[in-house]
């Protein structure tokens, strides 16, 4: 392929809708409310998924929809906050949010820019390709996205409706809510209990938090944990002029394997939700006890620079705040810091997100739904949501699910439930098709009355023949 330009890819893109039969008259119920406009879905988060999510409404011809982001325009995500990765993790040839339209695909979108021998050059996505290939996807789309506007409260009110409270802003009314928070949007980056005790916050930061490395020149930072974002956050942090950069894992060995690896081989992403929960909390419990480690390319960038130090074996026992640094004791030894860096994951409960205050009590867990065989209980699998088969929050006990009709985690809580899907590029290809199910058949059930009764009354004529033809006809 040659360099077309985006505007002639546009045009095609334009072309292939038609084909596919993209549009056309909506087929819900437009629903009445003295508070305001009711919305079919509001989708919240406008990055990866949350724009797909809304364009799988749109062909499944729901338009009554609105995407809700906190992030101005441009900088939903991760990519141009606090992700510090220089290529994204997955393969290149990945399909994650096009489905199947060949002029919407990533490969498509750079090669209308840098043409076919570009493409074969490239070893894995940029971060900030990607994020220009959804700002483009967004645009080209024309999805329905209001930027800055930022979720605090879901408050069922009975119907199959809710209440969208926001920050500064007039509630939202919902029939479907769809929660496509990313990797974070099931529960919270973990800052373990010895740093928040032990230092005060201008000492430390998190891998998801905004981190002024130019603003640490020349200075010595510790960094804990020994995924991939703490090689990530090494390089960007030596790239910006800091001196040291120490990376502190607890195990004696680094972690080379990567599950997602095997999972995108062999049919995991698309069938794993077809495992019985017993089968799942297995697969589960080996993922989670493999960090994902660091790309080749990351881990030689990192340590190729002069002030990289990595150690092993060495978790951190205790931190005290000394001499305006960071006293960090370890088994290998002590080390002095100015400013430390946590890679330290995160947790996935309900019961940690604002927005599901109201909520979270009512919310089934893997712990209520699913005991372990003795000895092999986890509790990071155990605080996660019991989801449904379309991503649906599922009620703790009965009689708490009409509150919970109508919301879907479409975010990284959703991990045990349903496989590698709502916050992995590796699984949305096959996440994305279960999720519209999931709300479409909702909402076609939840105005079947309506829906069949005006079945049973249609007459419109289809046919207009005659037979046998009048007399003049058949002269």
């Amino acid at each position: 392929m040659s360099v077309i330009g985006l505007p002639a890819l546009e045009s095609d893109l334009a072309r292939q809708l038609v084909l596919i039969g993209h549009g056309g008259t909506d087929w819900t119920r437009p629903r009445a409310h003295s508070q305001g406009h009711v919305h079919d879905v509001v989708i919240v988060g406008g990055g990866q998924s949350g724009l797909a999510a809304a364009f799988g409404l749109l062909r499944e011809r729901v338009s009554n929809i609105l995407v809700i982001d906190e992030n101005p325009a441009g900088l939903e995500g991760p990519w141009d906050t606090y992700a510090r990765m220089i290529t994204l993790r997955t393969p290149k040839n990945l399909n994650p949010i096009d489905f199947g339209i060949p002029a919407l695909s990533y490969r498509a979108w750079w090669e209308a820019q840098h043409g076919a021998a570009g493409w074969e050059a490239v070893d894995k996505i940029a971060r900030g390709d990607w994020m220009a290939y959804l700002r483009w996807y967004r645009r080209v789309l024309n999805l329905p996205v209001r930027n800055d506007t930022k979720l605090t409260l879901i408050e069922p009110l009975g119907d199959g409706l809710h209440r969208l409270h926001l920050d500064g802003q007039p509630p939202l009314l919902a029939r479907k809510v769809v929660l496509a928070t990313g990797i974070q949007g099931g529960g919270e980056w973990h800052t373990p209990a010895m740093i928040r005790e032990a230092l005060p916050r201008s000492l430390y930061a998190h891998t998801s938090e905004p981190i002024d490395f130019a603003g640490l020149r020349g200075k010595r930072i510790g960094i804990l944990g020994g995924g991939a974002s703490a090689f990530d956050n090494a390089n960007a942090a030596l790239g910006l002029g800091v001196g040291e950069a120490h990376v502190f894992i607890r195990r004696p060995l680094l972690s080379r394997i990567n599950p997602i690896r095997f999972m995108e081989q062999v049919g995991f992403t698309g069938r794993y939700p077809a495992l019985s929960d017993a089968d799942k909390y297995a697969v589960m419990a080996s993922f989670l006890g493999h960090n994902q480690p660091p790309t080749n390319d990351t881990f030689d960038r990192a340590a190729s620079w002069p002030g990289f130090a990595l150690h092993l074996g060495a978790p951190w026992t205790a931190v005290e705040q000394r001499d305006g640094g960071v006293h960090v004791t370890t088994p290998v030894g002590n080390f002095m810091f100015d400013f430390v860096v946590l890679s330290t994951g995160l947790l996935s409960d309900p019961g940690l997100r604002p927005e599901l205050a109201a909520l979270a009590s009512s919310i089934a867990r893997w712990a209520d739904r699913y005991t372990p065989p003795p000895g092999s209980s986890n509790a990071l699998i155990d605080a996660h949501p019991y989801l449904g088969d379309g991503f649906e929050l599922t009620p703790r006990e009965e009689g708490q699910g009409d509150a919970l009709h109508g919301l879907f985690a479409f975010n990284y809580s959703a991990l045990i439930s349903l496989g590698l899907s709502a916050s992995a590029l590796s699984g949305l290809q096959t996440a994305l098709p279960r999720l519209l199910r999931g709300v479409t058949d909702q909402l076609f059930l939840d105005d079947r009355t309506a829906l069949v009764a005006d079945l049973l009354a249609y007459d419109e004529a289809e046919f207009v023949g005659q037979w046998p033809k009048p007399k003049e006809e058949a002269a």
